[in-house]
């Protein structure tokens, strides 16, 4: 499958909140004709309604790709209307959290094409980074497709295998809140030693949001790049051996995952 074929056949967004916004924004700016995309939302956001597409409209009869943006909570009654696209061409691309490939199979139908996939909450901005995986009836050049679309909200990584995506789910998946958490007690240790709130929460964001592009811009390892701000005997060094010490931030982050990779399994077992 090309980008061809999906602007011929159509692409289906069912769900259009602000992930998926971001997406369709990045696919008219794109390769992807307005008029070969149809999305099914029961409150359009004002911009979503002022695009040149098919707004909740009755839908093409052979969409080349379904991406389903629901939330899992109404996944169980918005996935039932498409069934008349299982067992075919129709690729379905999900981003809900939470719902196993096997769900879709056995609604849609065993033969059907189902891509998983796991963005994070930066892909609004574009600067997610989404994990997917596709059964054994997705082409080479479908799970082509459909990574080039979600790499309109940032990176993308394959997964070898759909048990993989607990392990996305609690270090990249839920872990932007770690990050924003973080940024909340540093900023509450900032004021603690005398800053004002609003400017420890500059302080604490701004650090962050730099260290962050800094690593990510770097040729240098987030090791090499902390070894280089750490004087011997500094300040730098000082905090940094409350951070490394045997009960400090690595043993801290390492639960924190593993309570969200366990949450993760629950919820894809029922």
């Amino acid at each position: 499958m090309n980008y061809d074929e999906l602007a011929a056949r159509g692409l289906v967004l069912l769900g259009c909140g602000k992930m998926g916004s971001a997406m369709l924004e990045g696919w008219l700016s794109g390769a992807v004709p307005a008029q070969s995309v149809w999305v099914r939302d029961p409150n359009p956001s004002d911009w979503l309604a002022g695009q040149d597409i098919h707004l909740n409209e009755d839908l093409p009869e052979d969409p080349a790709i379904v991406l389903v943006a629901v939330k899992p909570q109404i996944m169980a009654e918005a996935l039932p209307e498409l069934q008349a696209f299982g067992n075919g061409r129709t690729v379905f691309v999900s981003v809900a959290a939470g719902t196993p490939i096997s769900h879709f199979e056995k609604t849609l139908g065993a033969s059907t094409p189902v891509i998983r996939a796991m963005p994070n909450t930066p892909a609004a901005i574009r600067r997610g980074i989404t994990a997917l995986v596709g059964n054994a009836n997705v082409a080479a050049s479908e799970l082509d497709l459909a990574e080039a679309l979600l790499a309109s909200i940032g990176r993308t990584v394959r997964l070898e295998t759909e048990a993989q995506i607990d392990a996305v789910t609690g270090l990249s998946g839920s872990g932007p809140a770690y990050v924003f958490h973080m940024i909340e007690a540093m900023a509450a240790a900032g004021e603690a030693e005398g800053l004002p709130p609003e400017m420890a929460m500059q302080l604490a964001i701004s650090t962050v949001a730099g260290a962050g592009a800094l690593a990510d811009s770097s040729d240098d390892t987030p090791e090499q790049l902390r070894i280089n701000v750490t004087s011997p005997n500094g300040t730098t060094q000082a905090g940094l051996e409350v951070l490394m010490a045997e009960d400090g931030l690595k043993p801290l982050i390492r639960r924190t995952v593993g309570a969200a990779v366990a949450r993760s399994k629950e919820l894809a077992n029922g």
